[in-house]
């Protein structure tokens, strides 16, 4: 069982910046990919970025492409999503999550394994 901590969420007005950690408990991310999701009431989860920390690929969503980063620190054992340029449509709960470095779709919800209990981010216009 690995345990996911988030933290760094909050309100920001639009143009501003946050950074989202997240740490694993008793468990190291090595042998998985490391996803953000984001949601916003009656919608799924959408994949907002991942990095394999085999070899530190990342995939981002089209919508967030030029003003998220994720990254990792491998001597915390952490994950960070830096977002920049913030917009009001990026207002919602991210969650961090583990998954299969390779195979599924990476993109899905279904396709991780241990979540963590979510960060708001409100973005004010």
């Amino acid at each position: 069982q690995v345990q996911l901590v988030e933290s760094g969420g909050g309100l920001v007005q639009a143009g501003g910046s946050l950074r989202l950690s997240c740490a694993a408990s008793d468990q190291t991310f090595t042998t998985y990919a490391v996803a953000w999701f984001r949601q916003t009431p009656g919608k799924e989860r959408e994949l907002v970025a991942r990095i394999r920390w085999s070899d530190g690929s990342t995939y981002y969503a089209d919508s967030v492409k030029e003003r998220f980063t994720i990254s990792r620190d491998n001597a915390k054992n952490a994950v960070y999503l830096q977002l920049n340029s913030l917009k009001p449509e990026d207002t919602a709960v991210y969650y961090c999550a583990v998954g299969p470095q390779y195979g599924g779709t990476h993109t899905s919800p279904h396709n991780y394994y241990y979540w963590g209990q979510g960060t708001q981010v409100t973005v004010s216009s």
